[in-house]
């Protein structure tokens, strides 16, 4: 969700990567929804997945990043993928399939405010408390409604913030939702493709929206009440100069949906989060630090998998899946140190210092990432390996996206057995 940016004279950014990906049939491989993001953010910054159970709670609050807001009496299963320093996550799934990514997006509305609910507790809320990708979005504006979006999006004294969008998809259908402070518009998905980048992209097609979201912008001047009200017209700045910056990314994720309609699947979304041509694979300050595809079929009695790389660069990287079963474990091999009270996070003035927040594959992956860059012949036998090892896992789930599991024992260690092969492949070199 984090972007590249240049500064022009009133130091405002222009947005220039994360994207987040969604295909239904009839453009994917069977009767399947394949979701995939790729999650732009500094280059050393560690992103970290992470399990939690389904747990029931006693009245009371829930910690997020900055504020405290009302507990529910249940939350689902979820598996996140987060950067390490905060509560919330650039993305994940639930138990009910639900998935959601979120994108930064600037428009006519100031993003600068106290510190509220970031986009990314909103994520994990989401996934916490809807067991439909429909209901994720009333729990978002809900939210919204009552506690507001606001606070610095960087672990550093910057003060970058940003309001959000966010897509969302479960086992018969996606939302996109797209916000400016508490008003928003959400777009329903039932078929085809969609992809979301760092601008508004929602237009005249809205399928719900804020109850005051177009009396706001006839009362701001930027509607007239009488025209055709498109949201991202009316809520983007009035100079194209954003809009153009984001969109070339988000026209080429187009483009490479497009050149897989009607059969594209797990396979092709990792190839399209690995694109560096285009952008989508971001290198630089901000690169591409963690990466998700996930496949959810149709049927109910099925299981959906989501693959998650846990390290940057998915091009240097392995998708390893991880299926909601019982008694999963917590995933420490890609799970950061946890500081408690004494993170400088919590502590105000925040962000005084940086500690090391990288976790056992993070290290691992780092010190092998470095041999592949020497482009020596030990660099690609590292690199054909991880290949080896991510079609392997791809053929040995596409048995349970097709029959089903039978004895979900063997899946309950998956994504850290999974890992354990892929310290080997380190090793080995």
């Amino acid at each position: 969700m984090l972007v590249l940016f240049e500064q022009n004279t009133d130091f405002r950014m222009y947005p220039r990567s994360c994207d987040t990906f969604v295909a239904l049939p009839p453009s994917t491989e069977g009767q399947r929804i394949i979701f995939g993001k790729n999650s732009d953010r500094p280059c050393d910054e560690v992103q970290e997945v992470v399990y939690f159970p389904a747990k029931e709670h006693e009245p009371g609050k829930v910690e997020c990043t900055y504020i405290e807001i009302e507990q529910v009496e249940k939350t689902f299963a979820v598996v996140l993928s987060r950067p390490a320093w905060l509560w919330g996550a650039e993305m994940g799934a639930n138990e009910h399939q639900v998935c959601i990514g979120n994108e930064a997006v600037w428009g006519r509305e100031s993003a600068d405010g106290d510190e509220a609910l970031l986009g990314m507790d909103l994520v994990r809320l989401a996934l916490e408390r809807a067991d439909t990708a429909e209901k994720a979005v009333d729990v978002i504006t809900d939210l919204l409604e009552k506690y507001g979006q606001g606070g610095n999006c960087m672990e550093d004294e910057c003060g970058f913030t940003y309001h959000n969008s966010f897509l969302i998809s479960d086992r018969k259908e996606a939302w996109v939702l797209e916000t400016a402070g508490k008003h928003w518009a959400a777009e329903r998905v039932e078929a085809g493709y969609r992809n979301i980048s760092n601008q508004y992209s929602i237009t005249t097609k809205i399928d719900k929206e804020h109850p005051g979201m177009r009396t706001y912008a006839k009362e701001q001047g930027w509607w007239d009440g009488e025209s055709e009200f498109s949201f991202t017209d009316v809520y983007s700045y009035s100079s194209t100069a954003r809009i153009q910056a984001a969109g070339g990314r988000y026209c080429e994720g187009q483009k490479l949906l497009q050149k897989s309609n009607g059969h594209i699947s797990a396979q092709t979304m990792m190839d399209i989060l690995r694109d560096k041509e285009s952008g989508i694979n971001m290198e630089g300050m901000f690169m591409s630090t963690g990466s998700m595809v996930s496949v959810i079929p149709k049927a109910d009695h099925l299981p959906g998998v989501h693959f998650f790389t846990a390290t940057p660069d998915p091009e240097r990287s392995v998708f390893k899946p991880f299926v909601f079963v019982s008694d999963v474990p917590p995933l420490k091999h890609t799970s950061s140190p946890c500081f408690g009270e004494e993170d400088p996070v919590k502590k105000k003035p925040r962000f005084q210092s940086k500690p090391n927040r990288k976790h056992p594959l993070f290290l691992k992956h780092e010190v092998a990432a470095a041999i592949i860059d020497s482009s020596g012949e030990r660099g690609q036998k590292i690199e054909k390996e991880m290949r080896d090892l991510e079609k392997q896992k791809l053929e040995e789930m596409e048995k349970y996206l097709t029959e089903g599991v039978e004895d979900s024992s063997l899946l309950v260690h998956l994504f850290t057995d999974t890992v354990e092969e892929e310290f080997s492949v380190y090793s080995s070199a």
